[in-house]
């Protein structure tokens, strides 16, 4: 408690007892209303008195002047007296003068309280009353930050429950997991692990941050706010006593009779000092207040755990670039926080001089602007004060781990074309197109991979090293990384699947659509569904010739999921065959029924010679088994691979594939009645519409048979443009496949 000569300092004695300071000061504001009041009424009494006054001295001087001759000579004089009045009758003109001058000095003083005493008290008691909102306004604010902190953290803290529970789950799924699927469920289940690692430091740093700012708030923000809260009472005080002593000398200046209590009063006003009430209030609020506990770590119910920070290596890449982003932060934020302080104090100097009288401007405007200042100070040395938190955490557990490390040059972008993430390895696309990529070494990555990426960046690169690691990059990516949870016999350990194994839908670029879409791992079943190549396909009716949207080849499964089908065996050849060994031959996928003078008829199965290859219109001439000569579509020839020289002609082809090298798919053909198939719509004849050509932008390399690889320059027969999903239909020698749209433009 302040001694009674020393003045007293709220922020340090009361500390968290806002509420009360502020109710306190808002009474004493309050309370100038009743003193601006009381000298408004007193004004209406010596205005009413002087009046009074001032009829009561008329009305005798009217009674004087009747009885001047009476008062003076009597009644009836021998000699007239003339204008002479008798020294009592000039005394008492004296006297009437003098209370008519009294009167005159009431009325001017009371004019003089309303304008120089009550109006002031009354602006005074607004501009306080402004001042003081000001104060509670930005405890409002402190307040909802603090409540914020304990949100966020609690947030964090479900957050952790969360991924315990994740782990939880994972775990128990590894463990009723089968042999073939076990090792990918131990895979997720240590990248779950891994996950909940970093979670749980969150969660830790944010308690610490949290305890801080709680700090922060309790000694700091509430005490200067309660110091202002006592200045701008005892200001008031001030002010108070400044009207105080105007009032008491204008009525010792009407009221000379009076002097003696006016001077009383003069030596007693002075001896009320401002910090008199405010150690008064004091000496009855002081209370023992007991400040919150620290907030603990609390481990989660289904997955017991200390305290301690996590240390593994994947955990040191989280914190390493924590730290690394952290300690960047807290020189960026002093310098920051520094320029902020120094504004905040040249504001208060200028509320200073307002206080002091040697500046005109308006205290509510400075104060406001401090407070403003004040408040972006506030945001600055919280994040300064996080970032801090976060470095010394880190660095009483493990260290200065930025010390040697080879940080990434990040920098944020969002992708316009489809990038795959280094780390992960999946696509930087569509909703999750925001991420960062290394000016120095091409390393680009999830904006959520950003904090795991180790600090291994090798320095400023040239375009062919960027290429050159960006594919080293992307095959360690693809690898999954192997757990080990104990020894397993060998009949029950499960083939290593990594991304190599199995097609990707985001990987090869297609959109959750039937159209493009296919599954990740191909099955025998799936297999089994597929047409075979060496059934003898249907008939069908007439196709017809306008140009239709095709649909894309299905890519077929993995090689290891696929039995290789029986190889087909050809019929004999015939003496136009054998004159023709030498010229490039293929069979009819469908029937054709000729509809032009330059067409020909041709039935499915049946071997043609191809005269002139597709030179992109969709059309390519053959001859026929019955040596007919003309064009077919393109899409309904599979053309056949050239036997080796040493072959004899006897030899047969090689087996049937799963799936067509032409553009039409085995799914896309359609049952006619009566179980003939139907071949896909084919491309206009030449010259009956002028093909749309495309061209590569970019160097890209398919991910699968249903993709185009493509270097710059590249020209294609643009089929369909993007639908919507980043892909567009391009031909080219027959074959239609799919690339990224971004990639290419029209020429």
């Amino acid at each position: 408690m302040a001694a009674a000569e020393a003045a007293p300092h709220f922020g340090a004695e009361l500390k968290d007892a806002f509420k009360p300071v502020n109710n306190w000061v808002s009474n004493g504001i309050g309370w100038l209303e009743e003193i601006q009041q009381f000298y408004r009424e007193r004004s209406v009494i010596e205005k009413e008195y002087a009046a009074k006054l001032t009829a009561l001295c008329k009305k005798y001087y009217d009674r004087k002047a009747k009885k001047i001759s009476p008062l003076s000579v009597g009644d009836n004089p021998s000699m007239t007296p003339g204008s002479l009045e008798s020294a009592s009758l000039t005394t008492w003109t004296t006297q009437l003068s003098a209370v008519e001058s009294h009167a005159a000095e009431r009325d001017k003083y009371a004019t003089d309280l309303l304008a120089q005493v009550a109006e002031p008290l009354k602006q005074s008691a607004t501009q306080f009353e402004e001042l003081r909102k000001c104060h509670v306004d930005f405890h409002g604010k402190l307040e909802k930050e603090r409540e914020a902190s304990y949100s966020e953290l609690k947030k964090m803290k479900g957050k952790y429950d969360g991924a315990c529970q994740e782990v939880e789950s994972r775990r128990k799924k590894m463990e009723s997991a089968f042999d073939h699927s076990k090792s990918k469920a131990q895979t997720v289940y240590q990248q779950q692990i891994m996950e909940m690692n970093n979670v749980k430091n969150t969660y830790l740093i944010s308690i610490n941050v949290t305890n801080k700012l709680n700090e922060r708030f309790f000694h700091e923000s509430v005490p200067e706010l309660l110091d202002g809260l006592q200045d701008l009472n005892e200001t008031r005080v001030a002010r108070l006593n400044a009207l105080w002593s105007l009032a008491a000398q204008l009525d010792k200046n009407s009221l000379t009779a009076s002097s003696d209590h006016m001077a009383h009063l003069m030596n007693e006003i002075p001896r009320n000092q401002p910090h008199l009430d405010s150690l008064m209030f004091l000496r009855h609020n002081v209370t023992q207040r007991q400040e919150p506990a620290s907030l603990v770590f609390e481990p989660s119910p289904v997955w017991h755990d200390d305290e301690a920070l996590i240390t593994d290596e994947a955990a040191k890449v989280f914190l390493r670039n924590l730290l690394s982003k952290s300690k960047t932060q807290v020189r960026d934020l002093r310098v920051e926080s520094d320029q902020k302080r120094r504004d905040v104090e040249g504001a208060k100097r200028v509320r200073q001089s307002i206080q002091q009288g040697r500046d005109n401007r308006n205290e509510v405007d400075v104060v406001r602007s401090i407070f403003y200042i004040q408040e972006a100070l506030h945001e600055i040395e919280r994040k300064r004060l996080t970032a801090e938190v976060e470095t010394s955490t880190i660095i009483s557990v493990v260290g200065d781990l930025s010390l040697g490390a080879k940080n990434h040059n990040f920098k944020s972008q969002t992708f316009k074309i489809p990038t795959n993430c280094d780390l992960c390895g999946e696509r930087i696309w569509g909703l999750s197109a925001k991420g960062f990529d290394c000016r120095d070494c091409g390393y680009t990555c999830h904006s959520k991979c950003e904090m795991k990426v180790p600090a291994e960046c090798p320095g400023e690169q040239t375009k062919e090293e960027k290429k050159k690691l960006k594919a080293e990059r992307q095959e360690h990516a693809s690898a999954a990384p192997a757990v080990d949870l104990g020894p397993t016999s060998a009949s029950s350990v499960a083939p290593s699947l990594a991304r190599r194994d199995t097609m990707n839908s985001l990987s090869s670029g297609y959109a959750a659509s039937a159209g493009r879409s296919l599954s990740n791992v191909g099955t025998q079943e799936s297999v089994a569904e597929l047409p075979s190549p060496s059934a003898p396909a249907p008939t069908s009716p007439t196709a017809s010739k306008p140009a239709v949207k095709r649909n894309r080849i299905l890519a077929p499964p993995p090689a290891q999921y696929v039995s290789s089908p029986p190889p087909a065996e050809l019929p004999p050849a015939t003496s136009s065959q054998k004159a023709s060994d030498g010229e490039p031959r293929g069979k009819m996928l469908y029937p054709y029924q000729a509809t032009g003078a330059d067409e020909i008829t041709v039935q499915d199965n049946e071997q043609v010679t191809i005269l002139e290859p597709d030179d992109g219109s969709g059309w390519m001439r053959v001859r026929s088994e019955s040596s007919a000569e003309g064009l077919v579509p393109a899409s309904y020839v599979d053309v056949l691979p050239a036997p080796p020289p040493s072959a004899s002609p006897a030899a047969p082809v090689r087996p049937g594939s799963t799936y067509s090298n032409s553009s039409a798919s085995l799914a896309g053909s359609t049952a006619a009645p009566g179980g003939k198939r139907v071949g896909p719509a084919v491309a206009p004849r030449r010259g009956a519409k002028k093909l749309q050509y495309v061209e590569a932008l970019y160097e890209y390399e398919a991910r699968s048979d249903m993709e185009w690889s493509m270097a710059e320059g590249d020209r294609f027969v643009l089929v369909t443009k993007d639908s919507g999903d980043g892909w567009a239909d391009v031909e080219r020698g027959g074959v239609t496949k799919s690339v990224p749209a971004n990639y290419i433009q029209e020429v």
